[in-house]
């Protein structure tokens, strides 16, 4: 792992948006959902997919923008 603190905390939200975003997927799955009289589980669980989702695109670019700026300050250095 990198010892530039932006990646790891990059790598760190993409890893915990994946495993929300696993957790949300099993939870809308289950046969619970489905034998359940109320809805809100499920909404809940869509909704907390959707917000994995986001953080994980989040995430991403964050990885990106500090992976270009450090691109830019090896190609300045070299």
């Amino acid at each position: 792992m990198s010892d530039i603190s932006a990646i790891q905390n990059a790598m760190l939200g993409i890893q915990r948006g994946m495993e929300g975003a696993k957790k949300n997927a099993a939870e809308i799955a289950s046969a619970e959902q489905f034998n359940s009289d109320s809805p809100v589980s499920m909404a809940e669980s869509m909704v907390e997919l959707k917000q994995n989702a986001l953080q994980v695109k989040a995430s991403a670019k964050a990885l990106e923008i500090v992976m270009d700026a450090v691109g830019s300050i090896i190609d300045i250095k070299v």
